[in-house]
């Protein structure tokens, strides 16, 4: 995959670094930090032992029997990162800038977290490393996420709740941020997604490329040809940006990034930027943002926490914008619709993130009929939301 130019943009435009003085610097310095790790083979040896030894990869790859409802559908796979050590593909991230941040002489490390698969995965390496660790998390996901905070804090990380705005995953990245430039000379930010100022977007692509990477051999080895299609959710978008970075080279391999349409795209209660967005800046990128005529960041909604965020990162505008990648979108009803069948039909409860793709997923499968074969990125586990999905079907 191509690497953003020297400025941090993908294509004509999209990323860059637009930040206050303050974190210029702290990025500036983070990026010649990863540019020393990323040219550095025994960091990339001590990356690929953990993910092996800590983190239990290679994922592997299962093909679905009942879930498409048809024996006339194409052949529907699932790539299976809720398999993996604290039940998402988060891990693979947190796991890489753990260890930049130890590399870096950083003496501890803040993230934030909608859904909490990264708030927990951030929090578990900084057990496994010995850095102490502050999450930042919206209120609003703190309640609805319950499992996952008390689990951070089993972990030995402070969960700090914020009270500001939709009290959602856009506040908790804005106090993140504020953190940080309070303390850049000792604290390092993990950054759960493609999104933020350069060189964030790149560096979580190339510790999530392993998705694609392992994906592309898998699906090769068993079937003996390419996937017809590639699906994934998309919030921020790192899973989805870990499993394309696998086929974006492969014209024949069409790539489908799957967004949360909430109550649906032509309602205010969205999160599907690249759908009902436009062009503007958020976090210190430029990027496809849901805002209003006059740039301000709109309020989103979404069932699941981890896609209810107003942007999108940089390098998926571009694959929009360039033709190489699809953005659909799927509503709530639709999502718990799929978090209900894949459970019954596979006896797997899937992040209601990773429903939004298995839902758009099962119907592309259907489209294609028999000759088809479709890779969808199972990117988390349901474990999470299983209390939130309860509530609802009670009402």
């Amino acid at each position: 995959m191509r690497k953003p130019d020297g400025r941090g943009y993908f294509g004509e435009g999209f990323g860059g670094r637009f930040v206050p003085e303050v974190l210029y610097e702290a990025l500036a310095e983070l990026e010649r930090g990863m540019d020393a790790a990323f040219a550095d083979p025994s960091f990339w040896a001590e990356y690929d032992a953990m993910l092996r030894d800590f983190v239990g990869r290679p994922s592997p790859i299962l093909e679905t029997t009942r879930l498409t409802g048809t024996s006339e559908a194409a052949t529907l796979v699932l790539k299976r990162e809720d398999l993996n050590h604290t039940g998402a593909h988060k891990i693979n991230n947190t796991v890489g800038q753990g260890l930049l941040a130890r590399r870096m002489g950083k003496k501890r490390i803040i993230a934030e977290t909608g859904a909490g698969q990264h708030g927990v995965a951030t929090a578990t390496i900084g057990a496994k490393l010995g850095i102490p660790v502050d999450v930042f998390m919206g209120e609003l996901d703190v309640e609805r996420q319950a499992l996952n905070v008390y689990v951070m804090k089993l972990l030995g990380a402070r969960v700090h709740p914020v009270s500001g705005g939709t009290r959602t995953l856009k506040d908790a990245t804005n106090e993140a941020f504020r953190e940080w430039a309070a303390r850049v000379e000792d604290t390092f930010y993990i950054i759960g997604s493609v999104v933020g100022a350069h060189p964030y977007p790149y560096m979580v692509r190339e510790f999530q490329k392993v998705i694609g990477v392992e994906a592309r051999a898998q699906v090769l080895e068993r079937y003996g040809r390419l996937p017809s299609d590639v699906v994934a959710c998309v919030g921020g978008g790192s899973n989805a940006m870990g499993i394309f970075a696998g086929f974006v080279g492969d014209a024949g391999v069409r790539l489908w990034g799957v967004e949360a349409a909430g109550h649906g795209l032509h309602s205010i209660d969205t999160a599907a930027s690249l759908n009902a967005g436009t062009i503007g800046v958020l976090h210190g990128s430029r990027s496809y943002v849901l805002q209003t005529r006059e740039g301000q960041v709109r309020d989103t909604h979404s069932i699941s926490a981890g896609l209810d965020y107003p942007g999108v990162g940089p390098e998926h505008a571009f694959l929009k914008d360039s033709g190489r990648a699809t953005y659909v979108a799927v509503d709530d009803e639709e999502a718990l619709a799929m978090f209900h069948a894949c459970a019954e039909r596979e006896g797997i409860v899937p992040a209601l993130e990773s429903a939004h793709a298995l839902a758009y997923a099962s119907r592309l499968a259907r489209e294609r009929g028999p000759d088809g074969l479709v890779l969808v990125n199972l990117s988390g586990r349901g474990d999470k939301d299983v209390r939130q999905v309860a509530a609802f079907d009670e009402r």
